[in-house]
């Protein structure tokens, strides 16, 4: 089988990890073909992140702090993970430069007090570019012929949103597919950086959250393979974060159409954008453990059937605030609405739900807490302040809970169902949200009462383990 495996930030933590992982690809090399594909160790890009900061409000001692903590990791983890001499040089050299790369940049941006969003992305490349060198070095220490190659290496070809670019496909499917499979032909394991790619014009750009799922999946679609596996730190999906809901259980199957549900809504280990490669070209997608490899994990497919209940999962998005507009002219008054959310995307605000009474003389919606104040400041400014709202107000206090299942769809009675099992536990539910694909009911309740609204519903549909 031509199978690729993403290693997440966790399980490529330190060297002992990276070793770990090395050697889970080389004990599916004897059956299979396999392009490795790794992110940025631990916490590495929020680090990275956090030294761009410092740099850029002057803050020379806190970046020459967070560039030793980083300096140190690495070089640990290169003693740790590579264990052949010749390749521990190589990779302490191919370090060693990074770093000093690094520094050099992060001394540009505090002289400049400035970072460019193309600074940025060359800054946050050095995470997956340290660490898949570490672990080219450690599946060469086991005897592994193996390759490095960085994403525009690989063939990966974006255009200039730096932040979050897209490739262009057809250049990238092809120069994906000729240099992938001319070293994969050659029985040479290439290893490759994820999060990160090229443009048009050369420059590194970064492919944005979820970015190191997407380089997988981007190559899988290339060459056509059989199968991702996306090893992190947890055993699979599950039908409800296992930290709020005791009796929470891994989901053994689950359709593309339902993981990228879930993945919207922040289930751990997957990012929709990842999704939509191996959905296109119908490529199975694994989760799996790198600290429990045994465990047989999620398989996420085209024909994934799962477990008999209409629900699969129940999440909760915290975090959240929701922002309410009244005023007579909301109703009835066509392109008010469109103006108002022209506005905030402007703001570069996403709007997670949105919901309109038939009236229409109110419209609420749900934004990330953190921009709140931002949103609401702009509102006022351009709505209330003209005459066209009346008020408008917000409740921070809020969570989202999202119930997903394909077995929703057609199925009578199931909003009944979830609204009845939260009502008995006398919860009010200030919000409600659903799409035409049927797949996902949202709905709003204070935060104080979002951990029993979720177990509610997890308990109505016996979605929990009965041992």
């Amino acid at each position: 089988m031509k199978l690729v495996f993403k290693f997440g930030g966790t399980s490529l933590a330190n060297g002992q990890r990276i070793k770990h992982a090395a050697k889970l690809v080389m004990n599916h090399l004897a059956e299979n073909k396999i392009v490795t594909v790794c992110s940025a160790m631990g916490d590495t890009t929020d680090n990275l992140i956090d030294a761009l900061e410092a740099a850029v409000s002057g803050d020379e001692e806190k970046t020459n702090d967070i560039l030793t903590q980083i300096s140190n990791i690495h070089i640990d983890a290169i003693k740790d993970a590579v264990s052949l001499d010749s390749a521990r040089e190589i990779v302490y050299s191919e370090i060693s430069n990074n770093l000093e790369r690094l520094r050099q940049v992060l001394n540009s941006v505090y002289f400049l007090r400035e970072a460019t969003p193309r600074t940025r992305d060359y800054v946050l490349s050095f995470g997956e570019r340290m660490s898949t060198r570490i672990m080219w070095g450690a599946l060469t220490s086991l005897g592994v012929e193996a390759k490095y190659l960085e994403g525009g290496e690989a063939g990966i070809v974006t255009d200039s949103s730096f932040g979050e670019a897209d490739p262009i496909m057809d250049i990238t499917v092809k120069e994906v597919r000729e240099r992938i499979n001319d070293l994969l032909n050659k029985n040479i394991t290439p290893v490759v950086t994820g999060f990160i790619a090229v443009s048009i014009d050369g420059a590194i750009t970064t492919l944005g959250r979820g970015g190191s799922d997407y380089t997988a999946t981007l190559i899988a679609y290339s060459i056509n393979a059989d199968e991702v596996w996306l090893w992190s730190d947890v055993d699979g999906l599950m039908t409800a974060d296992p930290r709020i809901v005791k009796n929470a259980k891994v989901i053994p199957e689950i359709s593309f159409e339902e993981a990228m549900e879930m993945a919207l809504f922040g289930a751990k280990g997957l990012h929709p954008r990842a999704l939509e490669p191996a959905c296109q070209g119908k490529i199975k997608v694994r989760i799996k453990n790198t600290l429990n490899p045994s465990a047989p994990g999620t398989l996420v497919s085209e024909t994934a059937k799962g477990f008999d209940s209409v629900v699969k999962a129940v999440l909760i998005v915290k975090e959240v605030a929701m922002i309410t507009l009244k005023g007579s002219s909301v109703a009835g008054k066509a392109g008010t609405a469109g103006r108002i959310l022209s506005e905030l995307g402007k703001l570069g605000v996403n709007l997670m739900m949105i919901s309109q009474s038939v009236s229409e003389s109110a419209l609420s919606f749900i934004v990330r807490r953190r921009l709140s104040s931002t949103v609401i400041n702009k509102l006022e400014k351009e709505f209330v302040q003209t005459g066209i709202l009346k008020e408008v107000e917000c409740e921070p206090d809020v969570v989202v809970v999202a119930v997903v299942g394909e077995g929703m769809r057609g199925t009578p009675g199931v909003a009944s169902r979830v609204f009845g099992a939260v009502a008995k536990r006398g919860i009010n539910i200030r919000m409600i949200a659903q799409g035409s694909s049927e797949l996902n009911i949202s709905f709003v309740v204070k935060e104080k009462d979002g951990v029993e609204a979720v177990n509610a519903v997890h308990e109505e549909y016996g979605l929990g383990d009965k041992n």
